[in-house]
């Protein structure tokens, strides 16, 4: 009865929970995508650079 009681235990506390409004939802969303592609840029840009230095050195 362990799980019965967690699944309660688990409900009531989702109860107390306050959830973002569709606003903060979007631009918090929205941030994290914008965030996500920059890192994504730099990453490939210092991967160009690394294999180009890699290639240089092996020839």
């Amino acid at each position: 009865m362990a799980v019965r009681q967690f699944l309660a235990d688990a409900k009531v506390e989702l109860k107390k929970v306050t959830w973002p409004t569709r606003k903060e939802l979007l631009s918090t969303t929205a941030i994290v995508i914008v965030l996500v592609l920059i890192v994504a840029f730099f990453l490939g840009i210092v991967d160009l650079g690394l294999l180009k230095m890699i290639k240089n050195v092996i020839g």
